[in-house]
C-alpha cells in the first residue's frame, strides 16, 4: 500500500512539475511578445505533455493497467493538440492581447509587468492545470476497478469533443464571412442550444476523462480526483470562460437578444423570440 500511494505522488509530483516548467517557458514567451494570450496554446499541450510524463512514470515503476494508461494518453492527445491547433490557428495573424485577459490583469502586458502576469494568470493556470489533470495523473499508475465505467468516460469524452470541435468550427465559418453578410450574432447549428457550447463540450471532455482515469479506479480515486471535472467546469462556466466573455459580449447588438432566448452553458432547446 505504502509503495502505490508513492508511486500516485510521484506520478502527480510530475504533472506539477510539468507544468511548472511549461507555464514558466510560456511566460517568457508572452514577455517577448507582449500579450498573455499565449498561454492559451500551452493550455491544452501542457495536458498532453503532463499525461506523456505520468505514462512514464506508470512504466519506470510497472504500474496501471497498460491498457487503461493507453487509452488516457490517447484521449488526452486528441483532445490536446486539437484545442491547441485550433487555438494557434484563430491566434494567428493578431496582435492585440484578449481582452478576458485584459479584465484579469487590469490591462495590458506590458502596461502591468509579467510579474502581475504571471500571479495572475501562469501560476493560476499552472496551479488548474496540475488539479484538472489529476484523475489522468492518478489513473496512469492505478489499476483499473470497472471497466464499464471506463467505457463510459470514453464516450462522454466523444461526446464533449464533437461539442468543442463542431461548435468551434461553426464559429470559425461565421467569422469567415463578410461582417455585411453575416448576421449580428451566431445562433445556428449547437449555438442555438448553447452560447458557448465548445465551453460545454471542454466541459464533457474532462468529466469524461474523470470516469476513466479517477472513478473508474475506484471510490476512493474517484472522489479524491473529483476536484478536476468541477474545477475545469468552473473555469469554463464561471471564471475565465463564458461568464467573462459575456461581459464583452453583451456590448454587441444583437447579443442580449440571444442571450434571452439561448443557455449559457448547458444545452438546451431555445426559447421563442420575444417582441
Amino acid at each position: 500500500m505504502g509503495a502505490l500511494m508513492s508511486t500516485v505522488l510521484v506520478s502527480v509530483a510530475t504533472s506539477v512539475v510539468v507544468a511548472a516548467l511549461l507555464m514558466t517557458a510560456t511566460a517568457l514567451v508572452a514577455r517577448r511578445q507582449g500579450r498573455v494570450v499565449v498561454v492559451d496554446i500551452a493550455w491544452g499541450l501542457g495536458f498532453v505533455l503532463a499525461a506523456l510524463a505520468c505514462a512514464v512514470v506508470a512504466v519506470v515503476a510497472d504500474a496501471g493497467d497498460a491498457l487503461r494508461s493507453g487509452i488516457l494518453v490517447a484521449l488526452v492527445t486528441v483532445w490536446g493538440l486539437r484545442l491547441a491547433e485550433h487555438v494557434r490557428r484563430r491566434s494567428t495573424g493578431h496582435t492585440d492581447e484578449d481582452p478576458r485577459y485584459e479584465k484579469v490583469l487590469g490591462g495590458t502586458l506590458p502596461d502591468v509587468g509579467l510579474a502581475v502576469a504571471v500571479r495572475k494568470v501562469f501560476a493560476v493556470q499552472g496551479l488548474a492545470l496540475a488539479v484538472i489533470a489529476l484523475p489522468v495523473s492518478v489513473g496512469m499508475v492505478r489499476d483499473v476497478r470497472w471497466w464499464p465505467v471506463v467505457v463510459a468516460g470514453a464516450v462522454l469524452w466523444v461526446v464533449g469533443l464533437v461539442f468543442e470541435a463542431v461548435g468551434d468550427a461553426q464559429l470559425a465559418a461565421y467569422r469567415a464571412r463578410p461582417r455585411d453578410e453575416r448576421p449580428q450574432v451566431l445562433d445556428t447549428g449547437l449555438w442555438a442550444w448553447s452560447r458557448h457550447p465548445n465551453y460545454f463540450g471542454d466541459a464533457c471532455v474532462w468529466w469524461g476523462l474523470w470516469l476513466a482515469g479517477g472513478l473508474a479506479t475506484g471510490w476512493v480515486a474517484g472522489l479524491a480526483t473529483l476536484v478536476a471535472p468541477i474545477a475545469m467546469t468552473y473555469f469554463l462556466s464561471e471564471a475565465t470562460g463564458a461568464r467573462l466573455l459575456e461581459k464583452t459580449m453583451m456590448q454587441r447588438p444583437g447579443y442580449p437578444a440571444y442571450a434571452a432566448r439561448t443557455a449559457r452553458f448547458f444545452p438546451r432547446p431555445p426559447r421563442s423570440s420575444r417582441p
